[in-house]
């Protein structure tokens, strides 16, 4: 009624039809698209008008404005512009039923409308994670739930693990027909595992209306579970004499209590050189006895758990000594080499017993090989004395002059003198000789 009393009110005001450069032309409108709360716009033109009005209607075909005129009391609708060419309008806390098909018309004859629609969007409410009981055991199923009301078209939900995107969810919507909104709500569903201890499981709400700005909610993931456990050891050779320290790393939650260390199943033997300080156990001077199957076990209020480690001490392993030179009293020399093995049995002359409480790297004098270098030494020198002796007895000779020749077949002394005198004729060509 409204707008017939407009256009017979239009009528009075333009008695004459419109020129003709108004009667090949349409209104130019677009669809509005605006967040629930928000203000819409909408704009009317016309290329070309002869003084000819613009009127713009709702979805329930009530006029709001004609020309500058306002037809609806609506104090959320004002006029923007207007002009022959314009109108255009602003209806602000645009609601969800203020979405419909808004009508611009150009009252020619006959009447020319187009069409704009206004899209409305529910912005979806901040979404809540349910489900979750602290604390999970390991081995639990969980099931999380995420749930948004409000949202215009259906939100879209995603689930994240540690920023990590996790695909295998269910999806579920359900329509407010009273509203014309949409209930939406995702289902995590996996298995606790110590992993997840400490992970940050979200759910993250993405819809047009929130302008790329997601909704997020998160929940820290709180896993029990029984102690991993595993042994350490500061020695990848031990050998007899040295130290070893053996530590027992475990980790579980709730934290563990002290670990027990056993060997061979039974109580530490030798408490004296093993101690035990927190997860740490040390033992000092290594021998063959502490070979064996050395276990570690820690336990929390959810279960226990051990490892073992199989301790082989091994022997010290000797090295060559340096060439000794023993000097003669001749002009040869004699060289000896001494080498020092490893053996199992006892030798009063090349075998060195070492004390297995002794500290790794020390070493006692080896009587033993003292002696054999003395007897060494003595031996050679009584070889040399024997070999001087037998060099100088071949050097020793006798000699005589021709003054005893005289005397050699001399039945008496006298006679020897007699005759050695005699000889004193040639003492001229005495001559020595070397026998």
């Amino acid at each position: 009624i409204f707008s017939f009393f407009f256009l017979l009110f239009s009528s009075f005001l333009h008695p004459f039809p419109p020129s003709s450069g108004s009667q090949g032309q349409f209104p130019l409108t677009q669809n509005v698209t605006v967040v629930e709360g928000g203000t819409a716009n909408l704009t009317c033109r016309v290329d070309q008008n002869d003084n000819t009005s613009l009127q713009w209607s709702n979805p329930a075909q009530q006029t709001l404005y004609f020309d500058d005129k306002k037809a609806l009391r609506d104090n959320r609708i004002e006029l923007v512009r207007a002009s022959w060419h314009e109108l255009s309008i602003s209806v602000s806390d645009v609601s969800l039923s203020d979405e419909g098909q808004y009508t611009c018309s150009l009252f020619t004859m006959p009447v020319k409308t187009s069409k704009a629609f206004l899209t409305v969007l529910g912005v979806p409410e901040k979404p809540q994670i349910t489900g979750f009981t602290s604390p999970v055991m390991e081995g639990e199923r969980m099931q999380l739930t995420c749930k948004t009301s409000g949202s215009k078209p259906a939100a879209d939900i995603r689930w994240f693990k540690n920023d990590k995107e996790v695909k295998d969810v269910k999806y579920v919507k359900e329509e407010d027909s009273a509203r014309k909104t949409f209930t939406v709500s995702s289902t995590l569903d996996f298995l606790a595992d110590r992993s997840d201890d400490g992970a940050v499981v979200s759910c993250r709400v993405d819809h047009e209306s929130l302008n790329s700005t997601p909704q997020i909610a998160m929940q820290v993931l709180e896993i029990h579970y029984t102690p991993l456990v595993k042994i350490i050891s500061s020695n990848s050779w031990p050998e007899e004499g040295q130290s070893i320290i053996l530590t027992c790393e475990s980790k579980g939650k709730p934290v563990p209590e002290p670990v027990l260390w056993t060997k061979d199943g039974g109580e530490l033997p030798d408490p004296e050189r093993m101690v035990v300080n927190g997860r740490v156990l040390s033992i000092s001077f290594l021998n063959k006895t502490d070979n064996g199957t050395y276990r570690c076990e820690a336990k929390n209020p959810i279960g226990r758990n051990s490892t073992e480690y199989v301790l082989i001490v091994h022997d010290v392993f000797n090295t060559l000594l340096p060439t000794t030179v023993i000097p003669s009293l001749t002009t040869a020399t004699v060289t000896t080499n001494v080498a020092l093995t490893a053996s199992t049995t006892t030798s009063a002359t090349a075998t060195s017993i070492r004390d297995p409480n002794a500290l790794a790297g020390q070493t006692g004098p080896d009587h033993a090989l003292i002696g054999g270098i003395v007897a060494v030494v003595v031996f050679v020198t009584l070889c040399s004395i024997i070999l001087l002796g037998r060099y100088l007895a071949r050097h020793k000779g006798t000699y005589l002059t021709n003054e005893a020749k005289g005397a050699e077949d001399a039945p008496d002394a006298d006679t020897a003198i007699i005759n050695a005198e005699g000889s004193q004729v040639n003492a001229e060509e005495k001559k020595e000789y070397f026998i």
